[in-house]
């Protein structure tokens, strides 16, 4: 068994075990009954509006990539949709978030634009998208009173560091040249400074997309509609179960998760999500049996319209044939 099988199961098995401890963490203290009640009482319109609702953003999340490819050249809003839905189907069912690597593939292949390039732009998409996370998350806690004072004192530190890591980010391509030259002096193996200087080039690729004033009001105002969005998503589900959730609780959760989705889990973020959910929601008055019901429902929704909207994507781009050997790339 060579080394990268050894390091690949070693990964997968610490993965599982993260999953099966946080499982237990969250599943602790359950009132079942009750979980089972808010479960029964879910109402069916509610969860149709969020089926659409939830379409409708991964459609503008299509459209804030898009304005990061339109760098290189102008791309139909299609194009883009079917490619960013084989991602979100990759990475709910592979580990390793494997989806973005899978959505540049399918893209590069649509559009025959570089699979550099469209790697470097999904991959500044995800690092601007935490960065403006956390500041979401952390105009969401001031406006919670009722949180407790450690979050909000760790909320107001990570806003800080986040606006520095924003402001940095931005003028990384600036400084191209002295950091190769940092790179070259690390005492590092040659290998692991080649994965390093592979990751700036495409990184750099990326963040020169939005040097264009336009592209970059664009990305960031649709960056603020996709999190509302978001956000009304979650107040429609806990609706549907009988939940009430204000705004900045939303907001709170919905950041919560995306932050999480960092960390090493199994497929779909089993787990993970259940022990996040719990723990941002027990201090604002949810049970846990509560707060179960609702990101179990919230889970089970996605992957349904992730499925859905996968296959068909995988139809309309013509990749049913070509999906192992993406995979296996």
């Amino acid at each position: 068994m060579n080394n990268s099988s050894k390091r690949s199961r070693w990964i997968i098995f610490i993965t599982i075990l993260i999953a099966g401890v946080l499982l237990w963490l969250a599943f602790r203290g359950i009132d079942w009954p009750e979980f089972l009640s808010t479960i029964q009482n879910a109402r069916l319109e509610y969860l149709t509006l969020v089926c659409l609702l939830t379409s409708a953003n991964s459609l503008v999340r299509s459209l804030r990539w898009r304005v990061l490819l339109s760098a290189e050249r102008w791309i139909g809003t299609l194009d883009v949709f079917w490619a960013m839905m084989v991602g979100y189907m990759g990475n709910a069912f592979l580990p390793a978030r494997a989806g973005e690597l899978l959505r540049s593939v399918a893209l590069s292949r649509r559009t025959q634009i570089s699979a550099g390039f469209v790697l470097a732009t999904a991959l500044t998409e995800r690092i601007l998208d935490a960065g403006v996370l956390v500041l979401i998350g952390s105009v969401a806690l001031s406006l919670l009173p009722e949180a407790p004072l450690a979050l909000l004192d760790a909320g107001k530190g990570m806003a800080i560091l986040s606006a520095v890591g924003l402001a940095g980010v931005f003028t990384l391509p600036f400084l191209e040249r002295p950091i190769r030259w940092f790179l070259d002096r690390l005492p590092l193996p040659s290998a692991w400074k080649s994965k390093l200087s592979s990751f700036l080039e495409h990184f750099l690729l990326g963040m020169r997309s939005l040097r264009h004033v336009g592209r970059a009001l664009g990305f960031f105002t649709l960056t603020i509609v996709i999190w509302l969005g978001d956000a009304i998503v979650a107040i429609t589900v806990a609706h549907s179960l009988g939940l009430t959730f204000s705004v900045p609780i939303a907001l709170l959760l919905n950041v919560a998760l995306g932050l999480s989705s960092a960390i090493p889990s199994t497929p779909g973020y089993i787990g993970v999500y259940q022990f996040v959910a719990i723990t941002i929601l027990r201090p604002f008055g949810f049970t846990n049996g509560q707060a179960l019901a609702y990101i179990l429902v919230f889970q089970a929704l996605g992957y349904i319209l992730i499925t859905l909207w996968g296959l068909l994507a995988l139809w309309r781009l013509k990749l049913f044939g070509q999906l192992s050997g993406m995979v296996s790339k």
